[in-house]
Formats: C-alpha cells, sequence, structure tokens
C-alpha cells in the first residue's frame, strides 16, 4: 500500500506537551509530509524537540516536520502559480505555496493582484499561462479565483480566506460566492486552507 501524501493538524490551543505529544503522532503515520498549521514561536520550539529538522514558517505559522520523499517524475514540469488578491491573504498562500515545496512542487507567488486592481492581473497573464495549475487564494468577496478561471485555460484551485469585513462573516461569503461562481475549470477548498490546495495540485500533478 502505499504512503499517505500528508499527515497535518492544527496547532491552536495546544499546550508545548500536547504540541510534543501531537508531532509524535503525525511522524507516526509515515507520511510523504508532516504539517503542523498555525503555530506560535513558542509550539514551534515545542515541535522541534520531537522533529528536530521542523521549519517554521512565521507568516503562515505552517510548521514542515519532516523533510520531503521524492516525488515520482511529473509529466510536464511546469510550476504551480500560487496567486493572492491581497496582502492580508498572503498567510495562506505563504501555506500553500510552502506545502507545494515541501511536496517536491516547483511554485511561484504572484501577490496583490486582486480585482480592485484588475490591470495587475492583466499584466501578469501571460506568467500565469505559464504554469500547470493555478492557487488563488482571495478572501472579501471572493471574486479574484473566478476571473482567473475565466482568463486562464489552467485549472483554478480557489481558497476562499477569512480575510473580510462588513458581511464577510469570517469567509463564508467568499466560500458561498465561489460555490455559486460557475467558472470553468474551478474547484474550490475550505476557508483558510492552503494545505489543502496544495494537497490537492499534488494528486492532480504526479
Amino acid at each position: 500500500m502505499s504512503h499517505a501524501i500528508v499527515a497535518a493538524a492544527d496547532a491552536g490551543g495546544l499546550d508545548p506537551d500536547q504540541v510534543r505529544d501531537r508531532v509524535k503522532e503525525l511522524l507516526a503515520r509515515d507520511a510523504e509530509a508532516a504539517f503542523l498549521r498555525r503555530a506560535s514561536r513558542d509550539q514551534y520550539e515545542a515541535a522541534r524537540e520531537a522533529a528536530p529538522d521542523a521549519v517554521h514558517h512565521p507568516r503562515s505559522g505552517l510548521v514542515v516536520l519532516t523533510r520531503p520523499r521524492p516525488r515520482p517524475c511529473s509529466r510536464v514540469p511546469l510550476p504551480v502559480a500560487v496567486v493572492s488578491a491581497g496582502t492580508a491573504d498572503l498567510p495562506v498562500a505563504e501555506e500553500a505555496m510552502v506545502a507545494a515545496h515541501t511536496f517536491g512542487l516547483p511554485a511561484t507567488l504572484t501577490a496583490d493582484v486582486g480585482v480592485a486592481g484588475l490591470h495587475r492581473l492583466l499584466a501578469v497573464r501571460d506568467e500565469l499561462d505559464l504554469a500547470r495549475l493555478l492557487i488563488v487564494v482571495a478572501g472579501m468577496d471572493g471574486a479574484l479565483p473566478s476571473v482567473v478561471a475565466r482568463l486562464s485555460s489552467r485549472p483554478v484551485v480557489a481558497v476562499p480566506t477569512s480575510v473580510g469585513y462588513g458581511s464577510s462573516e469570517g469567509g463564508l461569503a467568499a466560500l458561498a460566492a465561489l460555490l455559486t461562481s460557475g467558472a470553468p475549470g474551478l474547484a474550490v477548498t475550505g476557508i483558510d486552507d492552503g494545505l489543502g490546495a496544495a494537497v490537492l495540485a499534488r494528486r492532480l500533478m504526479t
């Protein structure tokens, strides 16, 4: 039987002893890669006691616990393009990009190209077309992934974020807008799930 692709847990609310125990559980699953999500610096230090090679990415809070295993050769060595609507969406975009790199997928990040400044998106359209798959991260009204899916011939994985105000409801408005989009070639993850988008990219590209 093949190994699982990913083992992951959220660090929210865990004390140092619980972090160490949770990390040991994740490593015991013998997955291709293991992650601790949304970890503080103190939680990272506790994680390192169980996984000395762990690497922390402070903006996203993602801790990569294991070195990635060699990835089966992809048929097309084109990158994943991670696209962020605004700077507030960058923690989720970083989670997606770091996870993609951990899986051995080449990945690029294009930030701050939300539809409020559509000219910025159009300026990088040719670059995005060089990717094999696009992960598009957006909060507020969640408009960017739908626009990208209509401009590009590549598959698009949309990640709604909890960024927003007014009636955004912690990302529910963006999620609902994406689920009712109707844009061709668009798949949608849960709110703030950059890791889930990277796992999907890994499964689609290898």
